[in-house]
Protein backbone atom coordinates (compact mmCIF):
# COMPACT_ATOMS: atom_id res chain seq x y z
CA UNK A 1 0.00 0.00 0.00
CA UNK A 2 1.40 3.37 -0.82
CA UNK A 3 2.22 5.88 1.76
CA UNK A 4 -0.39 8.44 2.26
CA UNK A 5 0.40 12.39 1.82
CA UNK A 6 1.35 14.34 5.06
CA UNK A 7 -1.05 16.43 3.15
CA UNK A 8 -3.72 14.44 2.76
CA UNK A 9 -3.49 13.01 5.94
CA UNK A 10 -3.00 16.62 7.97
CA UNK A 11 -6.72 17.49 5.95
CA UNK A 12 -8.34 14.33 6.96
CA UNK A 13 -7.68 14.70 10.46
CA UNK A 14 -8.07 18.33 11.44
CA UNK A 15 -11.38 19.41 12.52
CA UNK A 16 -13.63 22.44 12.32
CA UNK A 17 -13.50 24.83 15.04
CA UNK A 18 -17.30 26.03 16.14
CA UNK A 19 -18.24 29.08 17.97
CA UNK A 20 -20.06 29.17 20.95
CA UNK A 21 -23.40 28.37 18.94
CA UNK A 22 -22.32 25.85 17.28
CA UNK A 23 -21.58 27.34 14.03
CA UNK A 24 -18.30 26.30 12.22
CA UNK A 25 -16.14 29.20 11.77
CA UNK A 26 -15.56 30.98 8.89
CA UNK A 27 -12.20 31.54 7.46
CA UNK A 28 -10.91 34.39 5.49
CA UNK A 29 -7.57 34.48 3.96
CA UNK A 30 -6.35 36.57 1.49
CA UNK A 31 -3.40 36.01 -1.38
CA UNK A 32 -1.54 38.05 -3.38
CA UNK A 33 0.16 36.83 -6.28
CA UNK A 34 2.96 39.00 -8.50
CA UNK A 35 2.05 38.10 -11.85
CA UNK A 36 4.50 39.54 -14.75
CA UNK A 37 4.99 42.75 -12.48
CA UNK A 38 1.21 43.32 -11.41
CA UNK A 39 -0.27 42.50 -8.51
CA UNK A 40 -3.78 40.71 -8.22
CA UNK A 41 -5.86 40.36 -4.95
CA UNK A 42 -8.52 38.01 -4.39
CA UNK A 43 -10.91 36.90 -1.97
CA UNK A 44 -12.39 34.38 -1.06
CA UNK A 45 -14.77 33.51 1.48
CA UNK A 46 -16.30 30.29 1.70
CA UNK A 47 -17.83 27.66 4.23
CA UNK A 48 -15.95 24.48 3.99
CA UNK A 49 -17.56 21.58 5.18
CA UNK A 50 -15.40 18.96 7.18
CA UNK A 51 -12.22 17.71 5.89
CA UNK A 52 -11.89 20.70 3.29
CA UNK A 53 -11.06 24.07 2.78
CA UNK A 54 -11.69 26.16 -0.82
CA UNK A 55 -8.90 26.26 -3.24
CA UNK A 56 -6.02 26.66 -1.26
CA UNK A 57 -4.22 25.05 1.75
CA UNK A 58 -4.70 26.15 5.04
CA UNK A 59 -2.52 26.22 8.00
CA UNK A 60 -3.24 23.42 10.51
CA UNK A 61 -4.23 25.02 13.69
CA UNK A 62 -2.70 23.95 17.07
CA UNK A 63 -3.94 20.90 18.12
CA UNK A 64 -5.46 19.55 21.36
CA UNK A 65 -5.26 16.89 23.27
CA UNK A 66 -7.65 17.33 25.45
CA UNK A 67 -10.00 17.45 22.97
CA UNK A 68 -8.59 15.36 20.54
CA UNK A 69 -7.46 12.57 22.37
CA UNK A 70 -4.20 10.43 22.40
CA UNK A 71 -5.33 8.21 19.45
CA UNK A 72 -4.68 9.28 15.75
CA UNK A 73 -7.67 8.92 13.46
CA UNK A 74 -7.53 6.42 10.97
CA UNK A 75 -8.80 6.83 7.05
CA UNK A 76 -11.57 4.61 5.74
CA UNK A 77 -8.97 2.44 4.60
CA UNK A 78 -7.74 1.57 8.16
CA UNK A 79 -3.87 3.33 7.47
CA UNK A 80 -3.49 5.41 10.08
CA UNK A 81 -2.69 9.12 9.10
CA UNK A 82 0.17 10.74 8.88
CA UNK A 83 1.84 13.52 10.85
CA UNK A 84 1.21 17.20 9.50
CA UNK A 85 3.95 19.09 7.77
CA UNK A 86 5.39 21.83 9.28
CA UNK A 87 4.62 25.43 7.98
CA UNK A 88 8.21 26.31 6.43
CA UNK A 89 7.32 22.54 4.64
CA UNK A 90 4.03 24.47 3.64
CA UNK A 91 5.24 27.51 2.67
CA UNK A 92 8.52 25.96 0.41
CA UNK A 93 5.27 23.91 -1.23
CA UNK A 94 3.44 26.99 -2.13
CA UNK A 95 6.37 28.84 -3.44
CA UNK A 96 7.57 25.82 -5.63
CA UNK A 97 3.94 25.83 -7.48
CA UNK A 98 3.62 29.87 -8.24
CA UNK A 99 6.92 29.08 -9.84
CA UNK A 100 5.59 25.92 -11.77
CA UNK A 101 2.37 28.00 -12.53
CA UNK A 102 4.35 31.15 -13.78
CA UNK A 103 6.50 28.88 -16.09
CA UNK A 104 3.66 27.20 -17.11
CA UNK A 105 1.64 30.56 -17.93
CA UNK A 106 5.08 32.17 -19.98
CA UNK A 107 5.10 28.72 -21.71
CA UNK A 108 8.59 28.36 -20.81
CA UNK A 109 7.82 23.99 -19.54
CA UNK A 110 7.95 21.66 -22.78
CA UNK A 111 4.70 19.95 -23.81
CA UNK A 112 6.51 16.34 -22.69
CA UNK A 113 7.30 17.97 -19.61
CA UNK A 114 6.29 15.60 -16.63
CA UNK A 115 5.22 17.46 -14.14
CA UNK A 116 6.07 15.33 -11.09
CA UNK A 117 9.54 15.74 -11.24
CA UNK A 118 9.12 19.98 -11.16
CA UNK A 119 6.57 19.94 -8.31
CA UNK A 120 6.88 18.18 -5.32
CA UNK A 121 3.49 18.51 -3.66
CA UNK A 122 1.50 15.45 -4.46
CA UNK A 123 -2.18 15.90 -5.18
CA UNK A 124 -3.92 14.72 -2.14
CA UNK A 125 -6.71 12.00 -2.49
CA UNK A 126 -9.84 12.11 -0.65
CA UNK A 127 -11.03 9.64 1.37
CA UNK A 128 -13.19 7.00 -0.42
CA UNK A 129 -16.79 7.34 -0.36
CA UNK A 130 -16.51 11.26 0.23
CA UNK A 131 -18.55 13.33 -2.23
CA UNK A 132 -16.21 15.87 -3.31
CA UNK A 133 -12.72 15.84 -3.50
CA UNK A 134 -10.22 18.11 -2.20
CA UNK A 135 -8.56 20.51 -3.98
CA UNK A 136 -5.10 21.81 -3.48
CA UNK A 137 -4.88 25.41 -3.39
CA UNK A 138 -2.67 27.14 -5.35
CA UNK A 139 -1.80 30.78 -6.79
CA UNK A 140 -3.82 31.48 -9.85
CA UNK A 141 -2.26 33.96 -12.37
CA UNK A 142 -4.26 36.47 -13.37
CA UNK A 143 -4.18 35.78 -16.99
CA UNK A 144 -6.83 34.56 -19.27
CA UNK A 145 -8.19 31.00 -18.22
CA UNK A 146 -7.75 29.87 -21.87
CA UNK A 147 -5.04 27.64 -22.10
CA UNK A 148 -3.81 25.70 -25.52
CA UNK A 149 -3.11 22.42 -25.98
CA UNK A 150 0.57 22.69 -25.68
CA UNK A 151 0.52 23.93 -22.61
CA UNK A 152 -1.11 21.01 -21.08
CA UNK A 153 1.02 18.49 -19.02
CA UNK A 154 1.05 14.70 -20.03
CA UNK A 155 1.51 12.17 -17.50
CA UNK A 156 4.47 10.18 -18.14
CA UNK A 157 3.95 6.29 -19.70
CA UNK A 158 4.49 3.98 -17.37
CA UNK A 159 4.38 5.88 -14.11
CA UNK A 160 3.25 4.58 -11.28
CA UNK A 161 2.57 8.23 -9.45
CA UNK A 162 -1.81 8.69 -9.56
CA UNK A 163 -2.68 10.82 -12.46
CA UNK A 164 -1.44 14.21 -11.99
CA UNK A 165 -3.15 17.51 -12.48
CA UNK A 166 -2.18 21.37 -13.43
CA UNK A 167 -1.85 23.39 -10.51
CA UNK A 168 -4.58 25.51 -9.88
CA UNK A 169 -6.96 24.01 -11.87
CA UNK A 170 -9.59 21.48 -10.69
CA UNK A 171 -10.15 18.27 -12.69
CA UNK A 172 -13.15 17.40 -13.88
CA UNK A 173 -15.55 15.44 -11.11
CA UNK A 174 -18.31 13.03 -11.98
CA UNK A 175 -19.66 13.13 -8.46
CA UNK A 176 -19.33 16.85 -8.10
CA UNK A 177 -20.38 20.09 -10.54
CA UNK A 178 -17.34 20.93 -12.55
CA UNK A 179 -15.84 24.37 -11.30
CA UNK A 180 -17.06 27.82 -12.68
CA UNK A 181 -14.55 29.79 -14.81
CA UNK A 182 -14.58 33.28 -14.39
CA UNK A 183 -13.78 35.54 -17.03
CA UNK A 184 -11.23 38.04 -17.09
CA UNK A 185 -12.28 41.74 -17.77
CA UNK A 186 -12.44 43.45 -21.12
CA UNK A 187 -13.09 39.80 -22.41
CA UNK A 188 -16.46 38.08 -23.65
CA UNK A 189 -17.86 34.60 -22.46
CA UNK A 190 -17.80 33.42 -26.54
CA UNK A 191 -14.18 34.56 -26.94
CA UNK A 192 -12.98 32.62 -23.77
CA UNK A 193 -15.00 29.28 -24.46
CA UNK A 194 -13.19 29.47 -27.52
CA UNK A 195 -10.10 27.05 -27.40
CA UNK A 196 -8.75 29.01 -30.66
CA UNK A 197 -5.78 31.51 -30.61
CA UNK A 198 -6.31 35.00 -28.48
CA UNK A 199 -7.21 38.10 -30.92
CA UNK A 200 -8.34 35.18 -34.15
CA UNK A 201 -11.09 36.21 -35.79
CA UNK A 202 -13.30 33.60 -37.56
CA UNK A 203 -13.44 33.08 -40.93
CA UNK A 204 -16.71 33.79 -42.45
CA UNK A 205 -18.17 31.15 -45.11
CA UNK A 206 -19.06 33.05 -48.50
CA UNK A 207 -21.82 31.16 -49.73
CA UNK A 208 -20.80 30.49 -53.53
CA UNK A 209 -24.06 30.91 -55.91
CA UNK A 210 -23.65 29.79 -59.24
CA UNK A 211 -24.35 33.41 -61.16
CA UNK A 212 -26.48 32.73 -64.46
CA UNK A 213 -24.41 34.80 -67.66
CA UNK A 214 -26.09 37.97 -68.43
CA UNK A 215 -28.29 38.18 -71.93
CA UNK A 216 -25.50 41.09 -73.42
CA UNK A 217 -27.92 43.77 -75.34
CA UNK A 218 -27.15 44.56 -78.77
CA UNK A 219 -26.12 48.16 -79.73
CA UNK A 220 -28.02 50.02 -82.19
CA UNK A 221 -24.87 50.76 -84.05
CA UNK A 222 -23.72 46.84 -84.40
CA UNK A 223 -27.73 45.92 -85.29
CA UNK A 224 -27.36 48.66 -87.96
CA UNK A 225 -24.77 47.63 -89.39
CA UNK A 226 -25.07 44.10 -89.42
CA UNK A 227 -28.42 44.96 -91.61
CA UNK A 228 -26.85 46.86 -93.78
CA UNK A 229 -24.14 44.33 -94.41
CA UNK A 230 -27.21 41.92 -95.22
CA UNK A 231 -28.80 44.70 -97.37
CA UNK A 232 -25.80 44.53 -99.60
CA UNK A 233 -25.19 41.39 -99.65
CA UNK A 234 -28.83 41.04 -101.18
CA UNK A 235 -27.91 43.66 -103.14
CA UNK A 236 -24.94 41.39 -104.69
CA UNK A 237 -26.58 38.46 -105.13
CA UNK A 238 -29.32 40.63 -106.69
CA UNK A 239 -27.31 42.02 -109.19
CA UNK A 240 -25.83 38.51 -110.44
CA UNK A 241 -28.73 37.11 -110.62
CA UNK A 242 -30.25 40.19 -113.14
CA UNK A 243 -27.09 39.81 -115.18
CA UNK A 244 -27.28 36.20 -115.60
CA UNK A 245 -31.12 36.57 -116.45
CA UNK A 246 -31.59 37.65 -119.97
CA UNK A 247 -34.72 39.76 -120.41
CA UNK A 248 -34.11 39.27 -124.15
CA UNK A 249 -36.32 36.24 -123.42
CA UNK A 250 -39.17 37.51 -122.44
CA UNK A 251 -39.64 39.79 -125.75
CA UNK A 252 -43.35 39.74 -127.23
CA UNK A 253 -42.95 40.60 -131.25
CA UNK A 254 -45.97 43.09 -132.07
CA UNK A 255 -48.38 43.22 -135.12
CA UNK A 256 -45.36 45.58 -136.61
CA UNK A 257 -42.53 44.09 -135.99
CA UNK A 258 -41.44 45.87 -133.04
CA UNK A 259 -40.25 44.04 -130.08
CA UNK A 260 -41.66 45.60 -126.73
CA UNK A 261 -40.03 45.65 -123.46
CA UNK A 262 -42.09 44.82 -120.23
CA UNK A 263 -43.19 47.22 -118.28
CA UNK A 264 -41.18 46.90 -115.25
CA UNK A 265 -38.33 47.24 -116.70
CA UNK A 266 -39.03 50.45 -118.57
CA UNK A 267 -39.59 51.96 -115.09
CA UNK A 268 -36.91 50.49 -113.36
CA UNK A 269 -34.56 53.35 -111.86
CA UNK A 270 -30.73 53.07 -110.82
CA UNK A 271 -28.73 55.35 -108.75
CA UNK A 272 -25.39 56.34 -110.74
CA UNK A 273 -22.72 53.69 -109.76
CA UNK A 274 -19.91 55.48 -111.01
CA UNK A 275 -18.17 57.86 -109.54
CA UNK A 276 -18.95 60.67 -112.36
CA UNK A 277 -18.03 64.31 -112.61
CA UNK A 278 -20.38 66.54 -114.13
CA UNK A 279 -19.19 68.85 -117.24
CA UNK A 280 -17.57 72.28 -115.83
CA UNK A 281 -20.40 75.05 -116.13
CA UNK A 282 -19.74 78.33 -115.73
CA UNK A 283 -22.39 80.56 -116.94
CA UNK A 284 -24.88 80.69 -119.31
CA UNK A 285 -24.84 82.69 -122.53
CA UNK A 286 -27.85 84.07 -122.38
CA UNK A 287 -27.13 86.36 -125.41
CA UNK A 288 -26.69 82.94 -127.66
CA UNK A 289 -30.26 81.34 -125.92
CA UNK A 290 -32.03 84.93 -126.76
CA UNK A 291 -31.34 84.79 -130.43
CA UNK A 292 -32.16 80.41 -130.64
CA UNK A 293 -35.52 81.56 -128.54
CA UNK A 294 -36.71 83.91 -131.43
CA UNK A 295 -35.89 81.56 -134.26
CA UNK A 296 -37.84 79.05 -132.72
CA UNK A 297 -40.75 81.56 -132.28
CA UNK A 298 -41.21 81.74 -136.21
CA UNK A 299 -41.77 77.99 -135.75
CA UNK A 300 -44.96 77.88 -133.72
CA UNK A 301 -45.56 74.00 -134.51
CA UNK A 302 -42.24 72.77 -134.25
CA UNK A 303 -40.51 72.54 -129.93
CA UNK A 304 -37.01 72.35 -130.54
CA UNK A 305 -34.68 71.23 -127.29
CA UNK A 306 -30.99 72.64 -127.56
CA UNK A 307 -28.28 71.98 -125.27
CA UNK A 308 -24.12 73.34 -125.78
CA UNK A 309 -21.42 73.82 -123.88
CA UNK A 310 -17.76 74.80 -124.24
CA UNK A 311 -15.62 72.57 -122.54
CA UNK A 312 -12.69 74.77 -122.16
CA UNK A 313 -14.83 77.75 -120.76
CA UNK A 314 -17.56 76.23 -119.20
CA UNK A 315 -20.36 78.02 -120.97
CA UNK A 316 -23.57 76.74 -122.30
CA UNK A 317 -26.56 77.03 -123.93
CA UNK A 318 -29.62 75.76 -122.61
CA UNK A 319 -33.19 75.64 -124.34
CA UNK A 320 -35.49 73.02 -123.00
CA UNK A 321 -32.64 70.99 -122.86
CA UNK A 322 -33.77 68.77 -119.95
CA UNK A 323 -37.23 68.33 -121.81
CA UNK A 324 -37.82 64.64 -122.64
CA UNK A 325 -38.31 63.50 -126.54
CA UNK A 326 -38.29 60.68 -129.07
CA UNK A 327 -35.31 59.34 -129.00
CA UNK A 328 -35.57 57.78 -132.59
CA UNK A 329 -31.82 56.23 -134.01
CA UNK A 330 -29.65 58.98 -131.36
CA UNK A 331 -30.58 56.16 -128.65
CA UNK A 332 -27.66 54.34 -130.74
CA UNK A 333 -25.24 56.92 -128.92
CA UNK A 334 -25.43 55.50 -125.10
CA UNK A 335 -25.79 51.82 -126.99
CA UNK A 336 -22.67 52.32 -128.53
CA UNK A 337 -20.53 53.50 -125.44
CA UNK A 338 -21.87 51.02 -123.40
CA UNK A 339 -20.36 48.38 -126.34
CA UNK A 340 -16.87 49.86 -125.66
CA UNK A 341 -17.52 49.87 -122.15
CA UNK A 342 -18.26 45.89 -122.20
CA UNK A 343 -15.07 46.09 -124.73
CA UNK A 344 -12.68 47.69 -121.71
CA UNK A 345 -14.33 45.34 -119.13
CA UNK A 346 -13.49 42.11 -120.90
CA UNK A 347 -16.82 40.89 -121.23
CA UNK A 348 -16.84 40.93 -125.51
CA UNK A 349 -14.03 40.91 -127.86
CA UNK A 350 -13.97 43.39 -131.35
CA UNK A 351 -13.48 40.48 -133.14
CA UNK A 352 -16.14 37.75 -131.72
CA UNK A 353 -18.84 36.73 -134.19
CA UNK A 354 -22.55 37.46 -133.42
CA UNK A 355 -24.96 35.18 -135.47
CA UNK A 356 -28.25 37.27 -136.79
CA UNK A 357 -31.62 35.88 -136.15
CA UNK A 358 -34.69 36.31 -137.29
CA UNK A 359 -35.86 38.68 -134.54
CA UNK A 360 -33.50 40.95 -134.86
CA UNK A 361 -34.14 41.95 -138.35
CA UNK A 362 -35.81 45.49 -138.64
CA UNK A 363 -36.63 47.26 -141.40
CA UNK A 364 -35.74 51.09 -141.71
CA UNK A 365 -31.89 52.03 -142.16
CA UNK A 366 -29.16 49.44 -143.02
CA UNK A 367 -28.90 46.65 -145.05
CA UNK A 368 -28.20 43.72 -142.99
CA UNK A 369 -31.60 43.27 -143.05
CA UNK A 370 -31.55 42.29 -146.60
CA UNK A 371 -29.26 38.88 -145.44
CA UNK A 372 -30.58 35.69 -144.80
CA UNK A 373 -30.79 34.82 -141.27
CA UNK A 374 -27.79 33.17 -139.31
CA UNK A 375 -25.01 35.13 -141.15
CA UNK A 376 -22.47 36.15 -138.51
CA UNK A 377 -20.72 39.03 -138.23
CA UNK A 378 -18.10 40.26 -135.97
CA UNK A 379 -18.65 42.93 -133.23
CA UNK A 380 -16.69 45.41 -133.92
CA UNK A 381 -18.51 45.64 -137.43
CA UNK A 382 -22.18 45.12 -135.81
CA UNK A 383 -21.01 48.40 -134.13
CA UNK A 384 -19.65 50.19 -136.86
CA UNK A 385 -23.10 49.69 -139.16
CA UNK A 386 -25.09 50.51 -136.24
CA UNK A 387 -23.37 54.01 -136.15
CA UNK A 388 -22.25 54.96 -139.53
CA UNK A 389 -25.18 53.91 -141.38
CA UNK A 390 -27.88 53.54 -138.79
CA UNK A 391 -28.83 49.90 -138.95
CA UNK A 392 -31.58 49.22 -136.75
CA UNK A 393 -31.32 45.22 -137.30
CA UNK A 394 -27.29 45.68 -135.90
CA UNK A 395 -29.14 47.54 -132.96
CA UNK A 396 -31.19 44.85 -132.11
CA UNK A 397 -28.28 42.35 -131.90
CA UNK A 398 -26.07 44.68 -129.84
CA UNK A 399 -28.95 44.89 -126.96
CA UNK A 400 -29.30 41.66 -126.97
CA UNK A 401 -25.69 40.98 -126.63
CA UNK A 402 -25.35 43.70 -123.99
CA UNK A 403 -27.87 42.08 -121.57
CA UNK A 404 -31.22 43.54 -123.03
CA UNK A 405 -32.86 46.34 -122.63
CA UNK A 406 -33.24 46.12 -118.84
CA UNK A 407 -29.64 46.04 -118.28
CA UNK A 408 -28.71 49.14 -120.87
CA UNK A 409 -31.39 51.15 -118.89
CA UNK A 410 -29.75 50.05 -115.37
CA UNK A 411 -26.57 51.50 -117.02
CA UNK A 412 -28.04 54.56 -118.49
CA UNK A 413 -29.57 55.42 -115.08
CA UNK A 414 -25.75 54.52 -113.80
CA UNK A 415 -24.19 57.18 -115.93
CA UNK A 416 -27.08 60.05 -113.96
CA UNK A 417 -28.88 59.88 -117.37
CA UNK A 418 -32.46 60.62 -116.35
CA UNK A 419 -34.34 60.63 -119.72
CA UNK A 420 -32.33 57.85 -121.62
CA UNK A 421 -34.35 54.46 -121.73
CA UNK A 422 -35.25 51.75 -124.57
CA UNK A 423 -38.95 50.81 -124.44
CA UNK A 424 -38.92 48.68 -127.78
CA UNK A 425 -36.71 47.50 -130.24
CA UNK A 426 -36.16 49.29 -133.58
CA UNK A 427 -37.14 50.47 -135.71
CA UNK A 428 -39.13 52.46 -133.22
CA UNK A 429 -41.31 54.04 -134.95
CA UNK A 430 -43.87 55.21 -132.14
CA UNK A 431 -41.35 56.95 -130.73
CA UNK A 432 -40.98 55.31 -127.39
CA UNK A 433 -37.79 55.16 -126.84
CA UNK A 434 -36.40 58.84 -125.32
CA UNK A 435 -33.92 60.61 -124.35
CA UNK A 436 -32.66 64.74 -123.80
CA UNK A 437 -30.50 66.98 -125.41
CA UNK A 438 -28.75 67.51 -121.74
CA UNK A 439 -28.59 63.47 -121.33
CA UNK A 440 -26.79 63.11 -124.82
CA UNK A 441 -24.34 66.26 -124.09
CA UNK A 442 -23.74 64.44 -120.57
CA UNK A 443 -22.93 60.91 -122.11
CA UNK A 444 -20.44 62.48 -124.50
CA UNK A 445 -18.83 64.56 -122.00
CA UNK A 446 -18.09 61.82 -120.30
CA UNK A 447 -16.58 60.06 -122.95
CA UNK A 448 -14.65 62.97 -123.74
CA UNK A 449 -13.21 63.46 -120.32
CA UNK A 450 -12.04 59.87 -120.07
CA UNK A 451 -14.52 59.16 -117.33
CA UNK A 452 -16.77 55.91 -118.68
CA UNK A 453 -14.23 54.47 -121.08
CA UNK A 454 -10.38 54.05 -122.04
CA UNK A 455 -8.76 56.43 -124.18
CA UNK A 456 -8.62 53.49 -126.77
CA UNK A 457 -12.01 52.83 -126.95
CA UNK A 458 -12.60 56.70 -126.75
CA UNK A 459 -10.67 57.25 -129.59
CA UNK A 460 -12.49 54.25 -131.55
CA UNK A 461 -15.63 55.59 -130.74
CA UNK A 462 -15.43 59.00 -131.79
CA UNK A 463 -13.56 57.92 -135.30
CA UNK A 464 -16.54 55.44 -135.86
CA UNK A 465 -19.18 58.75 -135.29
CA UNK A 466 -16.98 60.77 -137.76
CA UNK A 467 -18.09 58.42 -140.61
CA UNK A 468 -21.67 59.21 -140.17
CA UNK A 469 -23.14 59.06 -143.42
CA UNK A 470 -25.61 60.86 -142.80
CA UNK A 471 -24.50 64.38 -142.59
CA UNK A 472 -27.47 66.97 -143.30
CA UNK A 473 -27.65 68.42 -139.69
CA UNK A 474 -25.66 69.73 -137.81
CA UNK A 475 -22.61 69.48 -140.12
CA UNK A 476 -24.35 72.16 -142.52
CA UNK A 477 -23.81 75.01 -139.89
CA UNK A 478 -20.28 74.38 -139.11
CA UNK A 479 -17.35 76.61 -140.75
CA UNK A 480 -14.40 75.24 -142.70
CA UNK A 481 -11.90 73.28 -141.25
CA UNK A 482 -14.07 72.46 -138.73
CA UNK A 483 -14.61 68.73 -137.67
CA UNK A 484 -17.55 66.65 -136.02
CA UNK A 485 -18.42 63.14 -134.67
CA UNK A 486 -22.24 62.79 -134.48
CA UNK A 487 -25.18 60.44 -134.53
CA UNK A 488 -28.48 61.78 -136.49
CA UNK A 489 -31.79 60.26 -135.33
CA UNK A 490 -35.35 60.68 -137.50
CA UNK A 491 -38.43 59.42 -137.36
CA UNK A 492 -41.38 60.94 -138.46
CA UNK A 493 -42.48 62.91 -135.33
CA UNK A 494 -39.11 63.79 -133.97
CA UNK A 495 -36.02 64.82 -135.81
CA UNK A 496 -32.12 65.38 -133.98
CA UNK A 497 -28.58 65.19 -133.84
CA UNK A 498 -25.56 65.45 -131.57
CA UNK A 499 -22.31 65.62 -131.35
CA UNK A 500 -18.99 66.68 -130.68
CA UNK A 501 -17.38 69.94 -132.47
CA UNK A 502 -13.97 70.67 -133.04
CA UNK A 503 -13.27 74.35 -134.15
CA UNK A 504 -10.03 75.32 -136.20
CA UNK A 505 -9.13 77.51 -133.40
CA UNK A 506 -8.26 74.52 -130.83
CA UNK A 507 -12.10 74.71 -128.76
CA UNK A 508 -14.55 71.85 -128.55
CA UNK A 509 -18.08 72.09 -128.16
CA UNK A 510 -20.56 69.86 -127.55
CA UNK A 511 -23.94 69.98 -129.02
CA UNK A 512 -27.62 68.36 -129.55
CA UNK A 513 -30.70 69.37 -130.81
CA UNK A 514 -33.92 67.16 -130.87
CA UNK A 515 -37.38 69.34 -132.69
CA UNK A 516 -40.26 67.92 -131.91
CA UNK A 517 -42.72 68.07 -135.33
CA UNK A 518 -45.58 67.30 -137.44
CA UNK A 519 -45.09 64.07 -139.32
CA UNK A 520 -41.73 64.17 -141.31
CA UNK A 521 -42.21 68.19 -141.66
CA UNK A 522 -38.97 69.08 -143.35
CA UNK A 523 -38.77 72.76 -141.43
CA UNK A 524 -37.54 70.69 -138.19
CA UNK A 525 -34.85 69.95 -140.21
CA UNK A 526 -33.73 73.28 -141.36
CA UNK A 527 -34.23 74.69 -137.89
CA UNK A 528 -31.46 72.64 -136.55
CA UNK A 529 -29.25 73.50 -139.52
CA UNK A 530 -30.00 77.56 -138.52
CA UNK A 531 -29.48 76.74 -134.72
CA UNK A 532 -26.39 75.20 -135.29
CA UNK A 533 -24.81 78.18 -137.47
CA UNK A 534 -25.53 80.86 -134.95
CA UNK A 535 -23.89 78.17 -131.81
CA UNK A 536 -20.61 77.74 -134.12
CA UNK A 537 -20.44 81.34 -134.55
CA UNK A 538 -20.77 82.01 -131.04
CA UNK A 539 -18.32 79.81 -129.92
CA UNK A 540 -15.92 81.49 -132.39
CA UNK A 541 -16.43 84.59 -131.18
CA UNK A 542 -17.73 85.88 -134.31
CA UNK A 543 -20.71 86.92 -132.42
Amino acid sequence: MAQRSPIRSFLSVVPSEKTESGEPTKRVKKTKTKTSGKKATKSASRKSAPGTRGDRPLEAPPRDPKKMGSAIPAFSDGEPAQPPPSRAHLAQQQQQSQQLAEQLRMGRVPRSRNLSESASVETPRPPRGSKSRDRLTEPRPATSTRSTPQSRPVAQEGSDSPRERVPGRRPPDSGSKPPRKRTPKGQSKRTAATPSQPNTPKARTRKTTEKKGKRTKISPLIYGARLLILGVGLGVLAGTLLSIWNPADNYTVGAAGNTEIPQEEQQEQVTPAYNLQALPLTQEITTLKEKLQAMAAEHPELTPGVYAIELDTGAYLDLNGAQRFSAASTIKVPILIAFFQDVDAGKITLDEMLTMKQEHIAEGSGDMQFTEPGTKYSALETATKMSEISDNTATNMLIERLGGAGALNQRFASWGLSNTAIANLLPDLEGTNTTSPQDLVQVMGLVEQGQVLSLRSRDRLFKIMQNTVNNSLLPQGLGSGAAIAHKTGDIGTAISDAGLVDMPNGKRYLMAAIVKRPHNDPAAEELIRQMSKVVYQSFNGEL
